[in-house]
């Protein structure tokens, strides 16, 4: 007879999702865009966190318009019945599914322009306008000749590149967006991401666009009432004794000065906790911060555990892993930390 394993095994790490601190986080996007109504970017699967998730709860708080990056992650949410962008447009490839109905595209270049006048006539669409970032959209002398006439356009955006400084850029982007009001037929005009929501009411228009706010970074001053959304946890493997001078992990980086406690954690960099976290992340248990002792490796991590004597194999420990906080001891952007987080952890949403 062939051995088989259980398929419903218990990982030994995992995220905690807090589906309220999510939509409260929407909440107060929402009264700081003022009279604008206030979307998702709901991209990248949520931001990693399970798209679908997230835009239930979302949708529930009152949130009516979200945006992803490609067809298909559009489809993924077809059963949800809520307004979806593609921000990406329309390839050639995706014309079967654009003209599907069950989502828009934001048309960025001459040839999405011209792919859905001739395939999508009719249809809505929404519009990329490049101010100033260089990347994605049609530029605002292409907007201004009249190359959108007739289209049926719902947004036409653009796309801070600076907001989460206090750049002069900011300004010229806003004015260069102001400036084609009324140019289009354009239902709506969107600007803000999440630290332009935070620029102040003359940056929303009729739409606000935030992404990392909505999942508990807070990429510039203004957003101090955001709450974190994703706590990961690991499951204790081992505690063990190291002796005064005893090195701890790859390369020797950390040695006990006295007699330390250690606990090896069931996480590491394959799991998205990353590498940069060596010798300067913590954890949490029961109240009790635990500093990372040695290097963060593939699938294990090292605390010392000496403050917290009853702690033992089996335990769970949480991360300490507030986005902006972890972005700052790390050197790594909290988009990178939050959609970086390995699929061996399951979400957990309470």
């Amino acid at each position: 007879m062939t051995p088989t394993c259980p398929t419903d095994l218990p990982a030994p790490c995992r995220l905690r999702i807090d589906g309220e601190a999510l939509a409260a986080n929407w909440r107060l996007l929402s009264r700081l865009s003022g009279v604008a109504a206030c979307g998702a970017a709901v991209k990248a699967d949520g931001y990693g966190l399970g798209a679908v998730e997230v835009v239930r709860r979302l949708a529930d708080a009152g949130c009516r318009d979200f945006f992803v990056a490609t067809w298909e992650e559009a489809a993924a949410l077809q059963s949800l019945g809520v307004p979806v962008s593609v921000l990406h447009g329309v390839r050639a490839e995706d014309m079967s599914a654009a003209t599907a109905g069950f989502a828009r595209p934001v048309l960025n270049t001459l040839a999405q322009v011209a792919r859905w006048r001739q395939a999508g006539a009719g249809r809505p669409c929404d519009v990329m306008v490049d101010t100033g970032m260089n990347r994605l959209g049609l530029s605002t002398d292409e907007v201004r000749s009249g190359l959108l006439d007739g289209l049926e356009i719902d947004v036409l955006m653009s796309h801070l590149a600076c907001a989460d400084e206090d750049s002069s850029m900011n300004a010229r982007q806003r004015g260069a967006f102001a400036a084609l009001a009324g140019r289009t037929g354009a239902r709506r005009l969107s600007l803000s991401n999440s630290a332009g929501v935070a620029l102040g009411p003359d940056y929303a228009f009729d739409l606000t666009r935030p992404g990392i706010a909505l999942y508990g970074a807070r990429p510039r001053s203004g957003l101090d009432g955001i709450a974190q959304v994703v706590f990961p946890e690991a499951q204790v493997l081992q505690c063990r004794g190291v002796r005064a001078g005893e090195p701890v992990g790859y390369n020797a980086t950390w040695r006990a000065t006295g007699e330390t406690k250690v606990a090896i954690l069931n996480v590491g960099y394959a799991d998205g906790y990353r590498r940069a976290f060596s010798n300067v992340g913590s954890v949490t248990w029961q109240g009790t911060m635990l500093p990372l002792v040695g290097r963060v490796s593939m699938d294990l991590t090292t605390v010392d555990a000496t403050a917290v004597p009853s702690l033992a194999e089996g335990d769970w420990v949480t991360l300490n892993y507030d986005l902006t906080d972890a972005a700052a001891s790390s050197g790594i952007s909290a988009y990178e930390l939050l959609t970086g987080l390995g699929r061996r952890a399951p979400r957990l949403w309470i």
